[in-house]
């Protein structure tokens, strides 16, 4: 089958590129700070804003490795530190998980303004791990954001029974078969439940978190599918089956077309 990229776009870079970092300190209302990190490509915008969520007690920089691999590929990763699940909050309170879809929203629209020339409003996608996984999920169900065009959902699953809403959105899951945090069926079944285009990346001896060879696989699947869903890049589209399933570490099953 033919696939065809769900919002018109430029020509995907065909190089890497260099990343800078840098933090804004941003807050929604009086209470909920979110300092957010930003990678970013050292180059000529604008380029397609991903919103990541962290899972609880991690922070931003933990997934590093993961982010600065997709700023490479030519995408602007914001990732904030959510104020009551985040390793910098001090104050773990699992339930506020159900606030940070707002909180995600909030700073998309930020971003949006404060790297106005560097950022496509036109071109945003939501990703996330573990509880991120679950603030992702709730981004394109009961609190949908319209921006957005795509997402990636690591290890996540659903908390609430609200379907997947708005307009149709390509979406990737990510699940280690192993997984003790997040059971690999409760993660099957966010994916199950989505009614667009979609595919599962479903790592066989992996755990929670993706390390080594998974991880090479993971961040190399991840950046096709941003290149095909952000830039209309047809031969990232192509490459997905290839690269996912290399070194025989992972299986997909791909319903994209």
């Amino acid at each position: 089958m033919t696939a065809t990229s769900p919002t018109p776009a430029p020509k995907a870079p065909a190089r890497r590129f260099a990343v800078t970092t840098r933090r804004l300190a941003l807050r929604r209302g009086a209470d909920r700070p979110l300092a957010t990190t930003v990678w970013a490509p050292k180059g000529d915008g604008p380029f397609p804003l991903i919103l990541f969520s962290h899972g609880l007690t991690a922070d931003p920089g933990d997934y590093a490795d993961l982010l600065s691999a997709w700023a490479r590929a030519g995408f602007v990763v914001a990732a904030p530190a959510y104020p009551h699940t985040s390793g910098e909050s001090g104050e773990l309170n699992i339930l506020d998980v159900l606030n940070q879809p707002a909180d995600a929203s909030y700073v998309i629209t930020e971003v949006l303004a404060r790297l106005k020339g560097s950022v496509d409003a036109g071109r945003v996608a939501a990703a996330g791990h573990s509880a991120g996984g679950i603030t992702t999920i709730g981004m394109f169900s009961n609190a949908r954001d319209k921006r957005l065009i795509a997402g990636v959902v690591l290890a996540g699953r659903q908390v609430l029974a609200s379907p997947f809403a708005g307009t149709k959105a390509p979406l990737l899951f990510v699940h280690g078969q192993r997984d003790k945090v997040v059971g690999y069926r409760d993660g099957r079944a966010a994916y199950d439940a989505v009614p667009w285009p979609k595919a599962l990346l479903s790592v066989t001896q992996g755990g929670h978190i993706a390390t080594g060879a998974a991880f090479d696989v993971v961040a190399a699947t991840t950046t096709d599918f941003w290149r095909w869903s952000l830039y209309g890049d047809a031969t990232a589209r192509r490459r997905l089956q290839a690269d996912a399933t290399r070194g025989g570490v992972a299986t997909l099953e791909n319903e994209l077309s």
